[in-house]
């Protein structure tokens, strides 16, 4: 058995304390990891770390949100699933990667987030819907509403995750790493 990594986020900002104020819980953003060190770690979000507006599909570098976000929070969970099935998440999301600046974020869906209405603009995402999609159409169906309904709440609330760390951003970069080369499990 396998596992995936769901990243929530917590950061400062306007536009993330009105996600945090939807969604009820301090975190605003999720991605997902493949690895808990968080080498390959994909979510609709910022491009650039610093201006919120500018949004797609990125490939996350926690080192670079932590030079923007020094106070930035961590919540990291795993979630069990089959090596054949993470191999294929795998290979959709570095396809998705290669044609990442056809992915963008949603902002006309949020209010429909709030009327509790679904809703989809083709190629347009909230990060936790490009997830709840993703995961959906690869054959783990997670969530029991309309993925464009799917907030960081709901991967918060999941049942079936393991806490692996909850802190800063800044903590868990620097602790021991815990995933090396060729997939081997260390514990340092």
């Amino acid at each position: 058995m396998e596992n995936l990594y769901f990243v929530l986020v917590s950061t400062p900002g306007l536009f993330a304390s009105i996600i945090r104020q939807v969604t009820g819980i301090e975190y605003c953003h999720v991605a997902l990891a493949f690895d808990p060190d968080l080498h390959e770690t994909y979510s609709v979000g910022r491009r650039v770390p610093s201006v919120p507006v500018i949004a797609g599909f990125v490939q996350e570098d926690a080192h670079r949100i932590l030079q923007v976000f020094p106070t930035a929070s961590y919540r990291v969970v795993s979630y069990p699933c089959s090596a054949e099935f993470k191999d294929r998440l795998r290979r959709k999301l570095r396809r998705c990667w290669q044609r990442r600046f056809h992915f963008h974020y949603c902002v006309l869906g949020l209010p429909f987030i709030l009327m509790g209405r679904p809703f989809y603009q083709k190629n347009h995402f909230t990060c936790s819907s490009f997830l709840a999609r993703v995961l959906s159409k690869n054959g783990m169906h997670l969530f029991s509403k309309h993925f464009s309904l799917v907030t960081p709440r709901d991967f918060y609330e999941l049942p079936g995750t393991r806490l692996v760390y909850e802190g800063s951003l800044a903590g868990y970069i620097g602790r021991q790493p815990l995933l090396y080369e060729k997939r081997r499990v260390y514990e340092a």
